[in-house]
């Protein structure tokens, strides 16, 4: 059950980064709203992770947690702020999610 709060608190962090990026695109009173929701979605995933590193092991769980967070933001950054997508981009990604499966597995 702690994986999956951990998986949520990562996706909570893609959140607030998406959430700034929409901001510094905003005016007025939008980049306002685009702030709020990124102080609930960093409180959110803050919470989530320390309810995750009551069980797990803090090291690992950190681990996941950012890069779930980094490996998300770079996804959402390539198809919601076009940010670039060539072959090295895309190669460091997936080596990166493979990273965090392998904390994963490692750590049974």
């Amino acid at each position: 059950m702690n994986w999956l709060i951990l998986i949520i608190a990562g996706l909570f962090e893609v959140a607030f980064a998406s959430c700034l990026g929409k901001a510094k695109e905003a005016e007025g009173v939008a980049a306002y709203w685009w702030y709020g929701s990124f102080l609930v979605s960093l409180t959110i995933s803050m919470l989530l992770l320390m309810k995750a590193t009551q069980t797990l092991p803090i090291g690992t769980a950190y681990a996941v947690w950012t890069g779930i967070g980094a490996a998300g933001t770079a996804i959402v950054g390539i198809f919601l702020f076009k940010d670039p997508a060539n072959f090295w981009r895309i190669f460091f990604l997936l080596t990166l999610i493979g990273s965090i499966v392998g904390l994963k597995a490692a750590s049974h």
